[in-house]
């Protein structure tokens, strides 16, 4: 075992079992492991305790089989392959995922991982810190591929990660175009991380594998089935800061991948294309309906998603570190008085938690911290945010 120490054997084979007996998402399974722990989580079912689907279907997939023997040699294979299990307590788990829990309250099937498999050499919370998910149709266009390859690579030559979902279309071409600049790439699987699926796309994601990182839900040797490509969905929004829709039909899973990373309070772009393509049609009725920003390239992705040092003038940098003297809060609106009253003179507080504490969404929050730097009220650090004086020296 490589991963934290805390998590012993038994948590591991526990949580690559459930994974396997209990289709990812689900609110009841993820209440169990986040209160008592996968081991514990799996005995209680397997004793009958919780409700009677979720009992039923631990007892039908079983087949009468011990499930921490059936765990570990899901770990074997996962070996095998080149894979790792990772849990909510390993150093490598990305933070983001957690946010996945506010969506249950409307969707009991939206609920974050409880492990993932990942074969790569990344460590998959670090490489996601920089990250935009780009997804759209399978059948792309010519000026889809050709946009999205070129945005990718702008991305991944600026150290951002691109995120996709590695199907045919502008998922792969997200893929390539990061590749192409030598930056990293994470593809989110509805199968297994050894099965190659599509099967054409098998050389491109075994280049993942070696420079960026195959992620899946599902343990080794699982095949795809149709409704798993929208559950993985979630993950991939949930990953990523932003999501770009380059091109997509009116009803596609990637407006379901969009309307995700809206929920999330995570960016939500568009690219405008053709108006006499049936392709353009996603990403304009996200830019109408849903006040999706549109992108053209690179950089305005990272204007919106990007830290406030990496917004800002090139006098960003002195302003972030408190060069620029405080204006007449006067002339500050109400919800960023509010934020300013909020922000922690000895710690820092995340986008999320600041919305949470103003009574705003994270959106907004957004949208009001550039101005409060450039005024010298908000400082970032890695934290997140707080006042002029925690960051002096």
């Amino acid at each position: 075992m490589t991963e934290t120490a805390g998590v012993n054997a038994l948590e591991r084979q526990a949580a690559a079992v459930l994974g396997e007996l209990i289709e990812p998402g689900q609110l009841e399974l993820y209440a169990l492991v986040s209160q008592y722990g996968a081991y514990e989580a799996l005995q209680r079912l397997c004793a009958g305790e919780g409700s009677e689907a979720l009992v039923r279907t631990v007892r039908r997939n079983l087949h009468g089989s011990d499930p921490l023997q059936r765990g570990a040699a899901l770990l074997v294979d996962g070996q095998r392959c080149g894979a790792r299990l990772i849990v909510a307590t390993d150093t490598e788990w990305p933070g983001r995922l957690v946010d996945l829990a506010a969506l249950t309250v409307d969707d009991s099937g939206a609920a974050p991982p409880i492990a993932l498999w990942v074969r790569g050499p990344g460590r998959l919370g670090e490489v996601c810190e920089r990250s935009v998910a780009i997804v759209g149709a399978r059948s792309a266009t010519s000026y889809g591929t050709h946009c999205t390859v070129e945005l990718a690579a702008g991305l991944a030559a600026r150290n951002w990660t691109v995120i996709s979902g590695a199907a045919y279309g502008i998922d792969g071409a997200a893929h390539r175009g990061a590749l192409s600049a030598a930056g990293c790439t994470v593809a989110v699987l509805a199968c297994g991380v050894d099965r190659a699926y599509p099967a054409g796309h098998t050389r491109l994601l075994e280049s993942i594998s070696q420079t960026g990182l195959v992620v899946s839900e599902w343990p080794p040797g699982s095949g795809p089935r149709q409704h798993r490509f929208l559950i993985r969905n979630r993950v991939i929004a949930a990953l990523a800061r932003a999501v770009v829709v380059t091109e997509a039909a009116r009803r596609s899973g990637s407006r379901v991948t969009a309307r995700r990373a809206q929920e999330l309070g995570r960016h939500v772009m568009a690219l405008p294309g053709p108006v006499t393509s049936a392709m353009s049609v996603g990403p304009h009725e996200l830019l109408r309906d849903w006040e999706a920003t549109l992108i053209t390239d690179a950089a305005d992705v990272i204007a919106v998603a990007g830290d406030l040092h990496e917004v800002l003038s090139p006098a960003g940098p002195a302003v972030v570190r408190g060069d620029v003297p405080p204006r007449d809060h006067a002339v500050l609106s109400p919800d960023s008085l509010s934020i300013v009253a909020a922000l922690p003179g000895r710690s820092s507080l995340t986008v999320e938690q600041l919305a949470v504490t103003c009574a705003l969404t994270p959106r907004q929050v957004r949208a009001l911290l550039p101005e409060l730097v450039m005024r010298g009220l908000a400082v970032e650090h890695s934290g997140g945010f707080g006042r002029k004086a925690a960051v002096r020296g």
